[in-house]
């Protein structure tokens, strides 16, 4: 298979956030390396810039929300963006940003996949289950509605962005890492069935299983969607996060995640989001990142055969594939979600 050209596109806002500093993401993925990496791996790289939206206006909620018009143009920006890249038959990264601008950036991969008549499956990867709405949410920060909105949940501006409600399903989703969920969240999960892979998960079974489950059932007609959290990570190797939450995956857990979405071959979008230079030291989370995303696009130590025993579909993860799927997991609360 040919390695698809891949589109940067830079989302400098944190209007969704409750904390400021995320706006200046994309520019320390750009520092870290990020364009260079991916072209040295032999992907050819453009970087669009960044898009153009509000600044942030820095104001309590409205009627349970935080900066709603603002959000609403910087992801009406994202969604064009993102749509104009795969009408391309190229691959978009987001270069985030708060998390609200993955909005934008699933409902154009939604649109795009209904266009195509494809599946689509979106990888969660998160400390958080960001499946607040305004009635549910104790901050009305927007960066804690982004799956609930796409789900159909949410201010109509967002929830028909890509024009259909909603633009995805709760089983559409699986969702890894989460740790944190505020109370009437949980419960709201829990409604709509919204497959979570949490860590006590994670930690019972290992990385290995949790992906196996997760990457379940994909195939040849499935357009796979990442959207990476760097607070996902724990906050002792990723420290330049707004919203840290301990007892994240580690280092080498990453990678592996990493590296058996990679071994699926499905990956065609990608949104790298929460990263805040202004928490970081050095830019020492953004590196880490790079190097994550590195192998997220297939970067590894040993080139290993298809089939071989790596955890990817063809090989070990065939076993799961005839499985009965997802088992019903309880997202575990450690204190108040974003």
């Amino acid at each position: 298979m040919s390695r698809p050209a891949v589109t940067l596109i830079g989302a400098p806002t944190d209007v969704g956030s409750s904390t400021r500093g995320s706006s200046m993401g994309p520019e320390a993925l750009r520092v870290a390396g990020l364009p260079a990496a991916l072209a040295k791996m032999g992907f050819a790289v453009t970087d669009r810039g960044d898009l153009r939206g509000p600044s942030n206006p820095w104001q309590p909620p409205r009627e349970g929300y935080r900066h709603l018009p603002e959000v609403i143009d910087w992801n009406r920006s994202v969604h064009e963006a993102v749509y104009e890249t795969l009408q391309q038959e190229r691959m978009p990264v987001l270069l985030g940003g708060d998390h609200s601008l993955s909005i934008g950036s699933i409902s154009a991969v939604a649109r795009h996949c209904r266009e195509q008549d494809r599946k689509l499956r979106v990888l969660w990867l998160d400390a958080h289950a960001d499946f607040n709405t305004s009635c549910l949410s104790p901050s009305g920060n927007l960066h804690g509605m982004p799956v609930a909105c796409l789900c159909g949940f949410g201010p109509a501006e967002l929830v028909a962005l890509g024009g259909q409600s909603p633009a995805i399903r709760p089983e559409w989703i699986r969702q890894v890492g989460i740790r944190s969920v505020d109370a009437g969240e949980q419960a709201f999960v829990h409604e709509q069935g919204l497959p979570v892979f949490d860590m006590r998960f994670l930690d019972e079974r290992g990385m290995r299983a949790t992906m196996e489950k997760a990457l379940a059932l994909l195939d040849a007609d499935t357009h796979l969607h990442v959207s990476f959290d760097v607070d996902f990570l724990d906050p002792h190797i990723a420290p330049g996060v707004g919203t840290t939450v301990a007892g994240g995956p580690s280092y080498r857990e990453a990678q592996l995640c990493m590296e058996m979405i990679a071994d699926t071959g499905r990956m065609r979008s990608l949104d790298i989001m929460e990263l805040n230079p202004a928490l970081d030291t050095r830019n020492r989370t953004a590196e880490v990142a790079v190097d994550l995303v590195q192998s997220l696009f297939g970067k590894s130590t040993l080139a290993r055969a298809r089939g071989e025993e790596t955890g990817r579909p063809g090989g070990a993860h065939r076993e799961m594939v005839g499985g009965a799927g997802i088992e019903p997991v309880t997202p575990t609360s450690f204190g108040s979600g974003a």
